[in-house]
Protein backbone atom coordinates (compact mmCIF):
# COMPACT_ATOMS: atom_id res chain seq x y z
CA UNK A 1 0.00 0.00 0.00
CA UNK A 2 1.68 3.26 -0.84
CA UNK A 3 1.63 6.30 1.32
CA UNK A 4 -1.39 8.53 1.80
CA UNK A 5 -2.11 10.89 -0.30
CA UNK A 6 -0.96 14.82 0.06
CA UNK A 7 -3.75 17.62 0.33
CA UNK A 8 -2.77 18.82 -2.62
CA UNK A 9 -4.26 15.59 -4.28
CA UNK A 10 -8.30 16.44 -3.79
CA UNK A 11 -8.61 17.04 -6.83
CA UNK A 12 -11.93 15.16 -7.05
CA UNK A 13 -15.75 15.91 -5.34
CA UNK A 14 -18.20 13.94 -3.53
CA UNK A 15 -20.77 15.14 -1.48
CA UNK A 16 -22.33 14.53 1.79
CA UNK A 17 -25.70 14.59 3.97
CA UNK A 18 -26.13 14.63 7.44
CA UNK A 19 -29.48 12.79 9.27
CA UNK A 20 -30.14 13.49 12.88
CA UNK A 21 -32.48 11.45 15.08
CA UNK A 22 -33.43 10.98 18.57
CA UNK A 23 -32.42 7.64 19.64
CA UNK A 24 -35.31 6.30 21.42
CA UNK A 25 -38.42 7.60 18.93
CA UNK A 26 -36.57 7.37 15.81
CA UNK A 27 -38.14 11.30 14.75
CA UNK A 28 -36.40 13.40 13.11
CA UNK A 29 -34.49 16.31 14.74
CA UNK A 30 -34.88 20.02 13.50
CA UNK A 31 -32.31 22.74 13.94
CA UNK A 32 -29.76 20.78 14.47
CA UNK A 33 -26.43 22.57 14.23
CA UNK A 34 -23.53 20.02 12.54
CA UNK A 35 -20.09 20.91 12.00
CA UNK A 36 -17.94 19.35 9.27
CA UNK A 37 -14.06 19.91 9.62
CA UNK A 38 -11.52 18.13 7.44
CA UNK A 39 -9.12 16.56 8.33
CA UNK A 40 -5.82 18.24 8.67
CA UNK A 41 -6.55 21.16 7.59
CA UNK A 42 -6.78 24.50 9.99
CA UNK A 43 -9.91 26.59 8.04
CA UNK A 44 -12.78 27.03 9.74
CA UNK A 45 -15.82 24.15 10.06
CA UNK A 46 -18.26 23.80 7.36
CA UNK A 47 -21.53 24.94 9.94
CA UNK A 48 -24.72 23.04 9.07
CA UNK A 49 -28.47 23.39 10.14
CA UNK A 50 -31.12 20.26 9.93
CA UNK A 51 -34.18 21.19 8.43
CA UNK A 52 -38.07 19.39 9.64
CA UNK A 53 -36.85 15.94 8.42
CA UNK A 54 -33.49 15.84 10.33
CA UNK A 55 -31.34 16.45 6.99
CA UNK A 56 -28.58 18.55 6.32
CA UNK A 57 -28.54 20.16 2.91
CA UNK A 58 -26.20 18.29 0.76
CA UNK A 59 -22.59 20.11 0.43
CA UNK A 60 -20.05 19.32 -2.07
CA UNK A 61 -16.61 18.36 -0.04
CA UNK A 62 -13.13 17.85 -1.76
CA UNK A 63 -11.98 14.07 -2.15
CA UNK A 64 -9.29 12.50 -4.24
CA UNK A 65 -9.44 11.53 -7.81
CA UNK A 66 -11.82 8.98 -8.48
CA UNK A 67 -8.82 6.55 -10.45
CA UNK A 68 -7.47 6.08 -6.63
CA UNK A 69 -10.60 3.74 -6.15
CA UNK A 70 -10.69 2.05 -9.08
CA UNK A 71 -7.43 -0.23 -8.66
CA UNK A 72 -5.47 -1.51 -5.72
CA UNK A 73 -2.50 -0.09 -4.62
CA UNK A 74 -3.11 3.23 -5.50
CA UNK A 75 -3.45 5.84 -2.04
CA UNK A 76 -6.82 6.46 -0.08
CA UNK A 77 -8.91 6.73 -2.67
CA UNK A 78 -11.32 8.63 0.07
CA UNK A 79 -10.81 12.35 2.16
CA UNK A 80 -11.63 12.00 5.95
CA UNK A 81 -14.08 14.78 7.60
CA UNK A 82 -14.70 14.83 11.23
CA UNK A 83 -18.90 15.31 11.96
CA UNK A 84 -19.87 17.18 15.04
CA UNK A 85 -23.54 17.59 16.28
CA UNK A 86 -24.82 19.59 19.27
CA UNK A 87 -28.25 20.11 20.47
CA UNK A 88 -29.49 21.19 23.89
CA UNK A 89 -30.80 18.20 26.11
CA UNK A 90 -28.85 16.26 24.04
CA UNK A 91 -25.87 14.30 24.34
CA UNK A 92 -23.23 15.71 21.86
CA UNK A 93 -22.18 13.31 18.96
CA UNK A 94 -18.86 13.36 17.10
CA UNK A 95 -17.72 11.20 14.47
CA UNK A 96 -14.35 10.74 13.81
CA UNK A 97 -13.05 9.76 9.73
CA UNK A 98 -16.58 10.16 7.95
CA UNK A 99 -14.96 8.81 4.37
CA UNK A 100 -15.81 10.86 1.29
CA UNK A 101 -15.56 9.17 -2.04
CA UNK A 102 -15.44 11.09 -5.33
CA UNK A 103 -18.61 11.39 -7.70
CA UNK A 104 -21.10 9.88 -4.81
CA UNK A 105 -22.92 10.89 -1.80
CA UNK A 106 -22.34 9.41 1.74
CA UNK A 107 -25.01 9.39 4.23
CA UNK A 108 -24.11 10.07 7.57
CA UNK A 109 -27.13 9.29 10.40
CA UNK A 110 -26.56 10.52 13.76
CA UNK A 111 -28.89 9.76 16.85
CA UNK A 112 -29.09 11.45 19.44
CA UNK A 113 -29.62 10.72 23.02
CA UNK A 114 -31.02 12.42 26.13
CA UNK A 115 -28.01 14.32 27.81
CA UNK A 116 -26.95 12.87 30.97
CA UNK A 117 -26.44 15.40 34.28
CA UNK A 118 -22.82 16.47 34.45
CA UNK A 119 -21.62 15.35 30.95
CA UNK A 120 -20.47 17.33 28.91
CA UNK A 121 -17.71 15.26 26.73
CA UNK A 122 -19.18 14.04 23.47
CA UNK A 123 -19.81 10.58 22.47
CA UNK A 124 -17.16 10.02 20.12
CA UNK A 125 -17.39 7.59 17.44
CA UNK A 126 -13.99 6.79 15.19
CA UNK A 127 -14.42 4.85 11.79
CA UNK A 128 -11.89 2.25 10.93
CA UNK A 129 -10.09 2.78 8.27
CA UNK A 130 -11.65 1.18 4.72
CA UNK A 131 -11.07 -2.52 4.56
CA UNK A 132 -9.74 -2.10 0.75
CA UNK A 133 -7.02 0.43 2.07
CA UNK A 134 -6.20 -0.56 5.56
CA UNK A 135 -4.66 -3.69 7.14
CA UNK A 136 -6.86 -6.37 8.64
CA UNK A 137 -7.32 -10.07 9.45
CA UNK A 138 -8.02 -12.42 6.43
CA UNK A 139 -11.22 -14.53 6.64
CA UNK A 140 -10.22 -17.79 8.24
CA UNK A 141 -12.35 -20.55 5.89
CA UNK A 142 -15.21 -22.32 6.59
CA UNK A 143 -17.40 -24.82 4.84
CA UNK A 144 -20.03 -23.13 2.64
CA UNK A 145 -23.01 -25.18 3.98
CA UNK A 146 -23.37 -25.69 7.58
CA UNK A 147 -24.32 -28.38 9.73
CA UNK A 148 -28.21 -27.25 10.79
CA UNK A 149 -28.84 -26.51 14.84
CA UNK A 150 -29.26 -29.94 16.55
CA UNK A 151 -33.06 -31.02 16.84
CA UNK A 152 -35.25 -31.66 13.50
CA UNK A 153 -38.45 -29.75 15.48
CA UNK A 154 -37.51 -26.27 14.20
CA UNK A 155 -40.16 -23.87 13.76
CA UNK A 156 -39.34 -20.77 13.00
CA UNK A 157 -36.21 -21.46 10.94
CA UNK A 158 -37.88 -24.00 8.39
CA UNK A 159 -36.84 -21.44 5.16
CA UNK A 160 -34.16 -18.81 5.40
CA UNK A 161 -35.72 -15.51 7.23
CA UNK A 162 -35.01 -11.92 7.01
CA UNK A 163 -34.05 -10.79 11.33
CA UNK A 164 -35.70 -7.25 12.20
CA UNK A 165 -32.02 -6.92 13.54
CA UNK A 166 -28.85 -8.72 13.68
CA UNK A 167 -26.89 -8.33 17.23
CA UNK A 168 -23.86 -7.50 15.85
CA UNK A 169 -20.43 -8.16 19.17
CA UNK A 170 -17.79 -5.71 18.02
CA UNK A 171 -14.67 -8.11 18.52
CA UNK A 172 -13.73 -11.70 17.89
CA UNK A 173 -16.51 -14.40 19.38
CA UNK A 174 -14.58 -14.86 22.72
CA UNK A 175 -13.94 -11.24 23.59
CA UNK A 176 -16.70 -11.70 26.43
CA UNK A 177 -15.77 -6.99 26.99
CA UNK A 178 -17.15 -6.35 23.80
CA UNK A 179 -19.83 -5.05 23.30
CA UNK A 180 -23.06 -6.11 21.39
CA UNK A 181 -25.41 -3.61 19.44
CA UNK A 182 -28.61 -4.03 17.81
CA UNK A 183 -29.00 -2.78 14.31
CA UNK A 184 -31.73 -3.26 11.57
CA UNK A 185 -31.18 -5.60 9.18
CA UNK A 186 -30.82 -3.50 6.23
CA UNK A 187 -28.90 -0.57 7.94
CA UNK A 188 -26.43 -3.79 8.94
CA UNK A 189 -25.77 -4.69 5.25
CA UNK A 190 -25.26 -0.83 4.29
CA UNK A 191 -22.88 -0.71 6.69
CA UNK A 192 -20.95 -3.91 5.97
CA UNK A 193 -20.65 -3.02 2.08
CA UNK A 194 -19.66 0.47 2.73
CA UNK A 195 -16.70 -1.12 4.59
CA UNK A 196 -16.30 -4.21 2.07
CA UNK A 197 -16.54 -2.03 -1.11
CA UNK A 198 -15.92 1.17 -2.81
CA UNK A 199 -19.27 2.83 -4.17
CA UNK A 200 -17.56 4.19 -7.04
CA UNK A 201 -17.67 1.05 -8.48
CA UNK A 202 -19.79 -0.32 -11.30
CA UNK A 203 -23.48 -0.89 -10.92
CA UNK A 204 -22.76 -4.77 -11.58
CA UNK A 205 -20.13 -5.21 -9.22
CA UNK A 206 -22.25 -3.67 -5.84
CA UNK A 207 -24.97 -5.83 -6.84
CA UNK A 208 -22.57 -9.30 -7.34
CA UNK A 209 -20.83 -7.68 -3.47
CA UNK A 210 -24.23 -7.37 -1.82
CA UNK A 211 -25.85 -10.58 -2.67
CA UNK A 212 -22.38 -12.35 -1.01
CA UNK A 213 -22.70 -9.81 2.20
CA UNK A 214 -26.05 -10.93 2.04
CA UNK A 215 -25.94 -14.75 1.72
CA UNK A 216 -23.11 -14.56 4.11
CA UNK A 217 -25.35 -12.98 6.84
CA UNK A 218 -28.16 -14.83 6.48
CA UNK A 219 -26.11 -18.37 6.95
CA UNK A 220 -24.95 -17.11 10.10
CA UNK A 221 -28.96 -16.31 10.96
CA UNK A 222 -30.15 -19.34 9.32
CA UNK A 223 -28.18 -21.92 11.06
CA UNK A 224 -27.50 -20.22 14.25
CA UNK A 225 -24.19 -20.04 13.98
CA UNK A 226 -22.99 -17.97 17.35
CA UNK A 227 -26.40 -18.53 19.56
CA UNK A 228 -25.51 -22.54 18.81
CA UNK A 229 -22.20 -22.08 20.66
CA UNK A 230 -23.72 -20.64 23.43
CA UNK A 231 -23.02 -16.85 22.44
CA UNK A 232 -25.59 -14.25 23.03
CA UNK A 233 -24.90 -12.60 19.55
CA UNK A 234 -25.64 -13.44 15.82
CA UNK A 235 -22.67 -12.24 13.80
CA UNK A 236 -19.36 -10.47 14.88
CA UNK A 237 -17.43 -7.77 13.19
CA UNK A 238 -13.96 -9.29 13.38
CA UNK A 239 -12.94 -9.90 9.11
CA UNK A 240 -10.97 -13.35 10.63
CA UNK A 241 -14.63 -14.46 11.75
CA UNK A 242 -17.40 -12.60 9.78
CA UNK A 243 -17.45 -9.46 7.65
CA UNK A 244 -16.15 -5.66 8.37
CA UNK A 245 -18.56 -3.78 10.25
CA UNK A 246 -18.14 -0.30 12.18
CA UNK A 247 -20.77 1.11 14.40
CA UNK A 248 -21.71 4.70 13.34
CA UNK A 249 -19.87 5.19 10.33
CA UNK A 250 -21.10 6.61 6.49
CA UNK A 251 -23.10 4.49 4.24
CA UNK A 252 -23.16 5.50 0.63
CA UNK A 253 -26.54 6.43 -1.45
CA UNK A 254 -25.59 4.18 -4.37
CA UNK A 255 -25.04 1.45 -2.12
CA UNK A 256 -28.08 1.99 -0.06
CA UNK A 257 -30.40 1.85 -3.02
CA UNK A 258 -28.68 -1.25 -4.15
CA UNK A 259 -29.67 -3.09 -0.64
CA UNK A 260 -33.15 -1.39 -0.74
CA UNK A 261 -33.80 -3.92 -3.54
CA UNK A 262 -32.11 -6.74 -3.02
CA UNK A 263 -32.07 -7.19 0.56
CA UNK A 264 -34.50 -10.18 0.76
CA UNK A 265 -32.38 -12.27 -2.23
CA UNK A 266 -29.79 -15.22 -1.30
CA UNK A 267 -27.29 -16.64 -2.84
CA UNK A 268 -27.82 -20.67 -2.47
CA UNK A 269 -26.98 -24.34 -4.98
CA UNK A 270 -29.56 -26.65 -5.60
CA UNK A 271 -30.06 -29.65 -3.03
CA UNK A 272 -29.69 -27.17 -0.04
CA UNK A 273 -32.16 -24.73 2.02
CA UNK A 274 -29.79 -22.56 3.27
CA UNK A 275 -28.17 -19.19 2.10
CA UNK A 276 -24.90 -20.24 1.02
CA UNK A 277 -21.70 -18.89 2.81
CA UNK A 278 -20.60 -16.85 0.36
CA UNK A 279 -16.86 -15.88 1.52
CA UNK A 280 -15.17 -13.46 -0.02
CA UNK A 281 -11.43 -11.69 -0.13
CA UNK A 282 -9.60 -8.38 -1.79
CA UNK A 283 -8.43 -10.50 -4.03
CA UNK A 284 -5.30 -8.06 -4.46
CA UNK A 285 -3.52 -8.66 -0.87
CA UNK A 286 -4.93 -11.59 -0.50
CA UNK A 287 -5.95 -14.11 -2.96
CA UNK A 288 -9.33 -16.44 -2.98
CA UNK A 289 -9.93 -18.61 -5.51
CA UNK A 290 -12.63 -20.55 -4.72
CA UNK A 291 -14.06 -17.47 -3.12
CA UNK A 292 -15.24 -14.17 -4.48
CA UNK A 293 -12.38 -11.37 -5.55
CA UNK A 294 -13.82 -8.21 -4.63
CA UNK A 295 -11.46 -6.28 -7.12
CA UNK A 296 -12.08 -9.14 -9.74
CA UNK A 297 -15.56 -8.74 -9.47
CA UNK A 298 -14.88 -5.32 -10.33
CA UNK A 299 -12.64 -6.03 -13.29
CA UNK A 300 -15.70 -8.34 -14.20
CA UNK A 301 -18.28 -5.78 -14.35
CA UNK A 302 -16.38 -3.76 -16.56
CA UNK A 303 -16.05 -6.44 -19.09
CA UNK A 304 -19.91 -7.71 -19.17
CA UNK A 305 -20.83 -9.31 -16.55
CA UNK A 306 -24.19 -9.00 -14.74
CA UNK A 307 -24.12 -9.69 -11.34
CA UNK A 308 -25.21 -13.23 -11.10
CA UNK A 309 -22.74 -14.04 -13.52
CA UNK A 310 -20.17 -12.64 -11.30
CA UNK A 311 -21.10 -14.83 -8.61
CA UNK A 312 -21.37 -18.24 -10.41
CA UNK A 313 -17.71 -17.04 -11.61
CA UNK A 314 -16.60 -17.45 -8.19
CA UNK A 315 -18.85 -19.91 -6.51
CA UNK A 316 -20.04 -22.38 -9.97
CA UNK A 317 -22.57 -22.17 -12.63
CA UNK A 318 -25.15 -23.82 -10.73
CA UNK A 319 -25.72 -21.25 -7.56
CA UNK A 320 -28.97 -19.58 -8.36
CA UNK A 321 -31.03 -16.48 -5.99
CA UNK A 322 -33.86 -16.93 -3.71
CA UNK A 323 -36.20 -14.75 -1.87
CA UNK A 324 -36.46 -14.99 2.20
CA UNK A 325 -39.36 -13.98 4.03
CA UNK A 326 -39.17 -11.41 6.63
CA UNK A 327 -39.73 -11.67 10.65
CA UNK A 328 -40.06 -9.77 13.75
CA UNK A 329 -37.06 -9.94 16.10
CA UNK A 330 -34.11 -12.05 15.62
CA UNK A 331 -35.25 -15.45 15.25
CA UNK A 332 -34.63 -18.44 17.25
CA UNK A 333 -35.75 -21.56 17.07
CA UNK A 334 -38.26 -22.96 19.07
CA UNK A 335 -36.82 -26.60 19.97
CA UNK A 336 -40.01 -28.08 18.53
CA UNK A 337 -41.52 -29.35 22.07
CA UNK A 338 -42.87 -27.34 24.88
CA UNK A 339 -40.53 -26.71 28.04
CA UNK A 340 -41.62 -27.36 31.23
CA UNK A 341 -40.37 -28.02 35.03
CA UNK A 342 -37.71 -31.24 34.91
CA UNK A 343 -36.60 -30.46 31.38
CA UNK A 344 -32.63 -29.17 30.87
CA UNK A 345 -30.66 -28.11 27.95
CA UNK A 346 -29.80 -24.63 26.05
CA UNK A 347 -33.30 -23.37 24.97
CA UNK A 348 -33.61 -24.03 28.55
CA UNK A 349 -30.88 -21.45 29.52
CA UNK A 350 -32.23 -18.84 26.40
CA UNK A 351 -35.57 -18.09 28.05
CA UNK A 352 -33.95 -17.83 31.52
CA UNK A 353 -31.31 -15.12 29.94
CA UNK A 354 -34.29 -13.33 28.14
CA UNK A 355 -36.83 -13.67 31.15
CA UNK A 356 -33.92 -12.08 33.12
CA UNK A 357 -33.32 -9.10 31.16
CA UNK A 358 -37.02 -8.28 30.30
CA UNK A 359 -37.42 -8.53 34.15
CA UNK A 360 -34.94 -5.07 34.36
CA UNK A 361 -37.95 -3.61 32.53
CA UNK A 362 -40.83 -5.36 34.26
CA UNK A 363 -39.93 -6.00 37.54
CA UNK A 364 -42.80 -8.20 39.09
CA UNK A 365 -41.35 -11.08 36.93
CA UNK A 366 -38.65 -12.24 39.33
CA UNK A 367 -35.20 -13.29 38.53
CA UNK A 368 -34.21 -17.09 38.11
CA UNK A 369 -31.03 -18.32 38.07
CA UNK A 370 -29.75 -18.98 34.42
CA UNK A 371 -28.24 -22.34 34.88
CA UNK A 372 -30.06 -24.17 31.82
CA UNK A 373 -32.01 -26.34 34.02
CA UNK A 374 -36.57 -25.68 34.21
CA UNK A 375 -37.09 -25.80 38.05
CA UNK A 376 -40.29 -24.02 39.93
CA UNK A 377 -37.90 -20.26 40.03
CA UNK A 378 -38.42 -20.53 36.24
CA UNK A 379 -41.76 -21.79 36.27
CA UNK A 380 -42.73 -18.50 38.33
CA UNK A 381 -41.17 -16.70 35.96
CA UNK A 382 -42.61 -17.45 33.27
CA UNK A 383 -46.21 -17.26 35.14
CA UNK A 384 -45.72 -13.69 35.11
CA UNK A 385 -44.27 -12.93 32.35
CA UNK A 386 -47.45 -14.97 30.16
CA UNK A 387 -50.04 -13.27 33.01
CA UNK A 388 -48.71 -9.24 32.14
CA UNK A 389 -48.92 -10.09 28.55
CA UNK A 390 -51.78 -11.95 27.74
CA UNK A 391 -50.93 -15.54 27.75
CA UNK A 392 -52.70 -18.51 29.53
CA UNK A 393 -50.26 -18.87 33.25
CA UNK A 394 -49.72 -22.17 33.02
CA UNK A 395 -45.41 -21.94 33.65
CA UNK A 396 -44.86 -23.63 30.43
CA UNK A 397 -42.80 -22.39 27.61
CA UNK A 398 -44.95 -23.44 24.11
CA UNK A 399 -44.93 -21.83 21.24
CA UNK A 400 -46.66 -18.33 21.68
CA UNK A 401 -45.08 -17.99 24.56
CA UNK A 402 -41.37 -19.03 23.60
CA UNK A 403 -42.11 -15.95 20.32
CA UNK A 404 -43.35 -13.71 22.80
CA UNK A 405 -40.84 -13.60 25.16
CA UNK A 406 -38.11 -13.31 22.26
CA UNK A 407 -40.26 -10.64 20.94
CA UNK A 408 -40.46 -8.60 24.37
CA UNK A 409 -36.80 -8.95 24.37
CA UNK A 410 -35.68 -8.04 21.44
CA UNK A 411 -37.54 -4.36 22.63
CA UNK A 412 -36.50 -4.25 25.71
CA UNK A 413 -32.26 -4.66 24.52
CA UNK A 414 -33.29 -2.56 22.07
CA UNK A 415 -33.93 0.46 24.58
CA UNK A 416 -31.20 -0.89 26.48
CA UNK A 417 -28.54 0.01 23.86
CA UNK A 418 -29.46 2.71 22.70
Amino acid sequence: MEAQYDLSELTGSGSLQVNVYVADAGDPVQNAAVSVTQRGVTEPALQLVTDSSGQTPVVDLAAPPLSYSLSPDNPRPYSEYDVYCNVEGYQPVKIEGVQILPDTQALQNITLRPSVVNRVQPRDIYIDPHTLYGIFPPKIPEDEVKPLPEGQGLVVLPNPVIPEYMVVHLGVPGDSGAQNVWIPFKDYIKNVASCEIYSTWPEQAIRANVLAILSFALNRVYTEWYRGRGYNFTITNSTAFDQAFTYGRNIYERISVVVDELFTTFVTRPGIRQPLFTQFCDGSRVQCPRWLSQWGSKTLSEEGYDALSILRYYYGSNVFLLQATRVSGVPASFPGSNLSVGDTGPAVRTIQEQLNAISDNYPLIPKTRVDGAFGEQTANAVRTFQSIFGLPPNGIVDFPTWYQISNIYVAVERLAEL
